[in-house]
Parts: C-alpha cells; structure tokens; sequence
C-alpha cells in the first residue's frame, strides 16, 4: 500500500512539471506580453490612443516576424506588423520597448519590442515613406517595406530595405545588427516616461502546479521515511 501511494505521490508531481514546462514553452513560443502606454504611440501603420494593448508573435520566419497587435482583452486584431530580429547584449526580466526620435508633438513611434529573458527582440518594419521620415527625425537607420502590403502571407515575402538618416537605401542585413556582435549599440534605448509593463498572465496557475508538484514529493518522501520496517516471524 505504501509503494502504491510513493507511486502516486510522484507520478502526481511528474505530471505537475510537465504541466508547469509546457505552460512555459507556450508563453515563451508567442511572447503574449499585455502592455499599458501612458500616451498615443506609433507602430507602424497606426497610432495607438493611451490604454492597454496585447502584444504576440504570431510567426517567425528565417529572415523576419510577424507580429500581432491586440485589443486590451485580446479579441480584436488591431494591426499585423513585420518585424526583424534585433539583438541585444543583456537581457533583462521586464519587457523593454525602445523608441525611435520623432518631431515635437508627435506620438512616439515604436522602434523595437523585447520580451523577457530574450537577447532577440522584434524590430518593426515600417511603411518606407513613414521610415523615411523617421530616419531623417532620429538619425538613425530604419528597416522599411517597399510596397504597401497588410496580408500575412504578403508581409511574409515582401522585400526590406534599411534607410538611413541620409534617405539613401541599403540592404538590411548590411546597416543593421541582427545577430551577436561585441559592439552592439545600444543608443536608440531612450527614456520616454511610457509605461509598460507584462502581466502575470499564468501567475495564478503556474505557482500552484508548482507548489502541489513540490507538495507531491515530499508527500511520497514522508511516507518512505515513516514507513515502519517489516518483520518476519522465524521458527525455531
């Protein structure tokens, strides 16, 4: 009866872990990350009013991301945008939103998204006349798509260029960091007074699969320490 019980105890904490991993590796697969902005800002084809918004990748492809932009509550798509890989030296535990530089009085538009833990961040690709006009603005290089498209499967393969403060065009992969490098800059971080924030989306399941797979153990660990020894009765 004991075994049977130990045997218990530990597949019910087997299973809790395995919970707790796959719960883990679909939160981390779409980075859902909720954001609250604390004025309108800029993503690319659209202007973002103050209030709470859902960022998901929805795909990752070779060469680029797709990203989706939801509603507060997460059932209204209200914009699918094309991101590139950009990295970063150190990550942290927040979620980090960097901005591009824009004239005085307007939105700030959001340069990249990076999501917790993670070096690789999502650079967003904007419309090339709205990029054009942001590279000039911040001094700084801006991927841009070429042809206006809002599909995804168009978003998939439509061609990317980078622009540069200059107005002149050059090959992404040429202007922009995209993988590990020692001297990867940092200067395009800047301090808006935005605010945003992640939600503990799985706080209130994860802990406790957590707690009861630990509480399982040493259930099945207390019964062996207290199992009383059997004997044998031996005739003489």
């Amino acid at each position: 009866m004991f075994n049977t019980a130990i045997r218990i105890a530990l597949g019910v904490a087997l299973l809790g872990f395995a919970a707790v991993s796959m719960a883990h590796a679909a939160q981390t697969r779409d980075n859902k990350t909720t954001l609250t902005f604390s004025q309108p800002v800029e993503i690319p084809g659209h202007v973002l009013p103050a209030g709470t918004y859902v960022f998901r990748l929805a795909d990752s492809l070779s060469d680029r991301h797709i990203v989706q932009v939801f509603d507060a509550d997460g059932s209204r798509v209200i914009a699918t945008i094309l991101a590139i890989a950009d990295y970063r030296l150190t990550a942290t535990d927040k979620t980090v939103i960097t901005f591009s530089e824009v004239p005085r009085g307007s939105p700030e538009a959001i340069r990249a998204w990076f999501y917790p833990g993670n070096n690789f961040g999502q650079e967003f690709v904007y419309p090339k006349r709205r990029a054009v006009e942001l590279a000039v603005a911040s001094k700084a290089i801006v991927p841009a798509l070429t042809v206006d498209v809002a599909a995804v499967e168009s978003l998939k393969t439509a061609p990317i260029i980078a622009v540069t403060p200059e107005q002149r065009e050059v090959p992404v992969a040429a202007a922009i960091q995209t993988t590990p490098l020692t001297n990867a800059s940092s200067s395009f971080q800047q301090d808006t007074g935005l605010q945003a924030r992640q939600l503990p989306r799985t706080a209130g399941v994860l802990p406790l699969i957590v707690l009861f797979g630990f509480a399982s153990i040493a259930a099945a660990f207390g019964l062996m320490a207290f199992r009383k020894p059997a004997y044998s009765s031996v005739r003489r």
